[in-house]
């Protein structure tokens, strides 16, 4: 039974003893002598990625299980994986490679929850890295791809659907509906959030922005919005905007936007049937655009410490408030009877353990 000993975080604040657990968490047991350079937190929790290790999650089953232990490695303890706009075929493909990660978890890897689907009910004047793909409200597309594999996030711009028939699927099928990749207004937005859509993806990139007479989607995020995802690579968002939406949306949590080029060498890679070129800390298409991000969790935390966040706090922003976000009690908090997924850093992020339903990863 894996012992971990420090600072440990729980929903009730830090104490200082040991954690035992075994697939799931045991007890937490006090100790004032306990260390107090190592820190205890439920593993991260990133309802957006692509991929990461050099593989793309388009290209099926086997690709999925390398960006799932190749995110382990980074703190991501739970995921979903998440389909690029593409042919209808390609994303049927994508869910059934999906689909096979969901029934037969891996030990030590990220547990892939399902799929989030970006695309292809996108504007097509709002693609920003999508491939151009994008497509009318397809109802039977969607419940055929539900029947694949768990469908958790699907992204959405709201004015293709003007009569609110797909959302109101999304919602049938238990599904969070996200408002993205979208040239709406205001208007349009609130009226979607009205309607039930939850949130707001990769605030900021690839959605209309704030101006003061046109407040956009960015806007009514900003007024209205609960729930959004952001990318705190602080290149997606620099960090005035970050600090902005963190003090004006009370369940802003991370997400990489990871891709197959994130932890690879500088060169190219794919993203769905885009090609796409990482240079440095960055992943672009040939026009400059961003295309996904490098990012991973256990990076992310060491930003939003940079931008002055504590670390409960930070910890909260990739893992409890994202479980949350899909009703999961028993992942992204440490308490008795949640899943064993747990990480330990120290004082500045540094990644120090992981361990995925009990199991240590390598």
């Amino acid at each position: 039974m894996p012992t971990l000993e420090g600072r440990i975080l729980t929903p009730a604040g830090w104490v200082a003893g040991r954690l035992r657990c075994a697939g799931a968490i045991q007890a937490v047991e006090p100790d004032p002598t306990a260390p107090e350079d190592r820190f205890v937190l439920p593993g991260f929790v990133d309802l957006h990625v692509h991929g990461g290790g050099g593989a793309d999650c388009m290209t099926g089953e086997d690709a999925v299980r390398v960006m799932s232990r190749f995110h382990a490695r980074h703190g991501t303890t739970a995921m979903l994986a998440t389909t690029v706009t593409a042919p209808a075929d390609d994303i049927r493909a994508a869910f059934r490679g999906i689909a096979a990660a969901v029934a037969s978890p891996e030990q030590g890897a990220a547990r892939v929850l399902g799929a989030h689907l970006e695309g292809p009910f996108i504007s097509p004047d709002a693609l920003g890295a999508q491939p151009p793909h994008a497509i009318p409200p397809d109802l039977a597309l969607v419940e055929e791809l539900a029947a694949t594999a768990p469908l958790r996030v699907a992204t959405m711009a709201p004015e293709i659907d003007p009569d609110g028939a797909l959302l109101a699927l999304f919602l049938r099928l238990g599904c969070r509906a996200q408002i993205g990749h979208t040239t709406c207004s205001y208007a349009q937005a609130r009226a979607a959030l009205g309607r039930g859509t939850s949130g707001f993806t990769h605030l900021f990139n690839a959605m209309t922005g704030l101006q003061h007479r046109r407040p956009g989607a960015v806007g009514c995020a900003l007024a209205h919005g609960d729930w959004a995802e952001m990318i705190f690579d602080l290149l997606h968002v620099e960090e005035g905007a970050v600090l902005t939406a963190l003090r004006a949306i009370p369940r802003l949590y991370g997400i990489t936007d990871a891709v197959a080029a994130t932890g690879m060498a500088d060169g190219e890679y794919r993203l769905g049937r885009h090609a796409i070129v990482k240079r440095g800390d960055s992943v672009r298409l040939a026009d400059g655009t961003l295309a996904g991000s490098a990012l991973t969790m256990d990076a992310a935390l060491r930003n939003l410490l940079r931008l002055g966040l504590p670390l409960a706090e930070a910890s909260r922003r990739l893992s409890t408030l994202p479980a949350d976000y899909l009703g999961l009690a028993d992942r992204g908090r440490i308490v008795p009877g949640a899943a064993a997924d747990l990480v330990v850093v120290d004082r500045d992020g540094a990644l120090l353990n992981v361990l995925t339903e009990g199991s240590v990863v390598a």
